[in-house]
């Protein structure tokens, strides 16, 4: 089983002077799920090389137990220094793709074209894709076969404005996650703020918050193990 995590390579929070990049939590927590379910797991960005962090999810209010595993972990270190480029890749050797947030998603991967057609081509397969908290926003351009909107019509979850009013960054971000989900027609769920809500719908599996990280993995660990129980 093989899969692929799609990191940002954007570090810049809006004109802020602020650095930004990838949360911490949603790449370490599904990251160890992985491994622990024997996964080889592949770090991928629009940019290639070092993945940038989101300094403020590595500071002790944010920092997690599979957090501080990840920075002291230098196999894992290692590959957020080298991740591969996302126009490099035979999309054919994965089994799924998982899309971790923080809001550096939401200035680069959203518009990406490689990125668009890499979700895409995995649904096209029968390939999961699973997001998490600002990682669902990337679906904003994401056509079905159909030419509509991925999300139309689909129950999806993502980073609500009410979290983004929390997070001081409202007026920062290019656009609000839960606002362009609902623009695009998808049936928009969400728990309370900062707590655990995934939902899976068909193949597309999204995550609310950073909290939600380890519940949306576990989705993508289920759906996998439900198409090998069919093969």
């Amino acid at each position: 089983m093989k899969i692929l995590m799609v990191l940002t390579s954007h570090d810049q929070l809006g004109d802020t002077g602020r650095k930004t990049g990838l949360w911490l939590e949603e790449l370490a927590a599904p990251y160890y799920a992985f491994k622990g379910a024997d996964a080889q797991i592949v770090l991928a960005s629009p940019k290639g090389g070092r993945a940038p962090i989101d300094p403020l999810s590595q500071e002790p209010p944010f920092q997690t137990e599979e957090g501080l595993r990840f920075e002291a972990d230098g196999q894992a270190m290692a590959q957020l220094a080298n991740t591969q480029r996302l126009d490099a890749l035979t999309l054919e050797d994965f089994d799924a793709v998982f899309y971790p947030g923080g809001h550096g998603p939401l200035w680069d991967l959203a518009e990406d074209p490689q990125s668009i057609a890499l979700i895409e081509t995995f649904l096209a397969a029968e390939k999961p894709v699973a997001l998490v908290c600002h990682g669902p926003g990337v679906l904003r351009h994401v056509k079905a076969p159909d030419g509509k909107p991925l999300v139309q019509g689909r129950k999806v979850t993502g980073f609500t404005n009410s979290e983004e009013v929390t997070a001081g960054a409202t007026e920062i971000v290019p656009f609000s996650v839960e606002d362009e989900l609902k623009a695009k027609g998808a049936e928009f769920t969400r728990a309370a703020d900062w707590t655990s809500h995934a939902v899976r719908d068909g193949l597309l599996i999204t995550g609310q918050n950073p909290a939600s990280s380890p519940a949306t993995a576990a989705l993508l660990l289920e759906q996998l193990a439900a198409a090998r129980g069919k093969a």
